[in-house]
């Protein structure tokens, strides 16, 4: 009978550590989409200086990942973007020419939506967006459009080419 508590115990740790786990990457994986959408906000309303300050929240976020709570799986994921995403954040924010940090953005967003649709952990709808003038997707928090390339120039050019739905654990 000693044993079975023992090995009961054992298990609801181990079940409680892996919960907490996955909610640490959760929470971070937000946290580096409510940053990426911070920038294509500030992108969209044309402010370089903005974007630049805000790119620079999301490269720090990034480069502070904390990998060790992800499982394998993630890992794996993770170690393939990781270094894109610091790569496209931190250009944009060494830079306040608008038109350099848009160039970098449409990368960025690339390996971001391949990121959030892999993990699976996304708290809130995520919509890839394209422009075809740009040729080039974004991710946003609404159905609205409002063209991070182009920003009140061309502010509804674009439509939803997907939807990534919030994931509940």
């Amino acid at each position: 009978m000693k044993t079975f508590k023992i090995t009961l115990l054992a298990i609801i740790t181990l079940i409680q550590f892996s919960q907490v786990k996955a909610q640490n990457t959760n929470s971070a994986i937000n946290k580096i989409i409510s940053d990426y959408l911070d920038v294509k906000n500030t992108l969209f309303s044309g402010d370089g200086n903005a974007t630049q300050a805000k790119a620079k929240v999301l490269y720090t976020v990034i480069a502070g990942f904390p990998v060790k709570a992800m499982s394998q799986d993630q890992k794996t994921i993770w170690a393939k973007y990781a270094d894109k995403l610091q790569f496209d954040s931190r250009h944009i924010s060494e830079t306040n020419a608008i038109g350099h940090q848009r160039e970098h953005f449409a990368s960025l967003s690339n390996n971001m939506f391949t990121v959030v649709k892999a993990l699976k952990v996304n708290s809130t709808t995520i919509y890839q967006q394209y422009c075809p003038m740009k040729k080039a997707y974004w991710l946003s928090e609404t159905q609205d459009i409002k063209n991070p390339y182009y920003g009140a120039e061309m502010a509804d050019c674009g439509k939803i080419t997907e939807t990534l739905k919030p994931v509940t654990k």
